[in-house]
């Protein structure tokens, strides 16, 4: 999922809501790739209804396609793990299969060959969670960073149209 910043169209956004040109703050959001806009725009268009559950789906939209594939991720790390130790388990078991057999002599090679089956098992299993932590931990990162910065424009936008609404009660009531 590829992050487009334009900061730029938001805070035009933002500009034309604080003057009152909300229809062309909506167009100004739809036409921009910046994920926090779209979200705001999406509040805009449905603001006539409700701007906080239209504002929450959008953001929870954008939020969906971030974790996308993290759930892979995150099983690889838990699971890489649990199937080493379960190969650990196994080789022991079959090197001390062995030990239990009484006779000893010659069997050394296959003893120490269940040893080393249960220390690779060990050594994939880590390889597996060491490869899969990293991008997981980045792309959990930059999934929080999208919706820290989504949550506070959106929090941004409902307390401008909030202002909006009580600034257009005022000139009502003295009109």
């Amino acid at each position: 999922m590829s992050l487009r910043k334009d900061p730029k169209a938001v805070r035009t956004v933002f500009e034309l809501v604080e003057q009152g040109s909300l229809d062309e703050a909506v167009s100004v959001a739809s036409r921009s790739k910046d994920l926090v806009a779209q979200v705001l725009g999406e509040g805009l268009r449905h603001r006539d209804t409700s701007l906080t559950e239209a504002l929450s789906e959008g953001a929870n939209a954008v939020l969906h396609r971030f974790h996308r594939g993290l759930v892979v991720l995150d099983t690889a790390v838990t699971l890489g793990p649990l199937l080493g130790l379960l190969g650990t388990v196994t080789g022991m078991m079959r090197a001390f299969s062995l030990v239990g057999g009484g006779e000893l002599a010659g069997k050394q090679a296959a003893i120490t060959g269940g040893v080393a089956e249960s220390l690779l098992a060990v050594c994939f299993g880590l390889g597996v969670a060491i490869a899969a932590i990293v991008p997981l931990n980045f792309l959990n990162a930059r999934s929080e960073r999208v919706r820290r910065q989504v949550e506070a424009s959106a929090t941004r936008l409902e307390m401008l149209m909030a202002r909006k609404g009580s600034e257009a009660m005022v000139l009502d009531q003295v009109a």
